[in-house]
């Protein structure tokens, strides 16, 4: 599969896309440190930056929980450790909220 050639405009705006996702995601990510938002707020949430997070990412932004208790988390609900919020069932959702509370 070749890459298509964007023109230098269309490149631009593809990096300062990337720039405000990035932003944005760790804004998020802060938030669920300092407990401003919960994991259920995240997981209910429209938008396209949570909902394109992984879900270990997503996990290793609350307080107490690192790299190896959210992969513990994720095998013990059966979330694969690629998958995205938006991919998570609604069961996977509920199990997971159950978890973590």
């Amino acid at each position: 599969m070749t890459i298509p050639q964007l023109s230098p405009e269309k490149r631009r705006e593809a990096l300062e896309k990337a720039q405000m996702m990035r932003k944005e995601r760790a804004a998020v990510r802060e938030k669920l440190k300092a407990g401003e938002m919960t994991i259920q707020e995240a997981l209910e949430s429209t938008s396209e930056v949570i909902s394109k997070m992984r879900v270990s990412y997503l996990l290793e932004s609350l307080p107490q929980i690192g790299k190896i208790t959210a992969a513990k988390i994720m095998e013990e609900i059966g979330i694969s450790a690629n998958r995205r919020v938006q991919g998570l069932g609604e069961r996977q959702k509920k199990a997971l909220l159950e978890r973590v509370k």
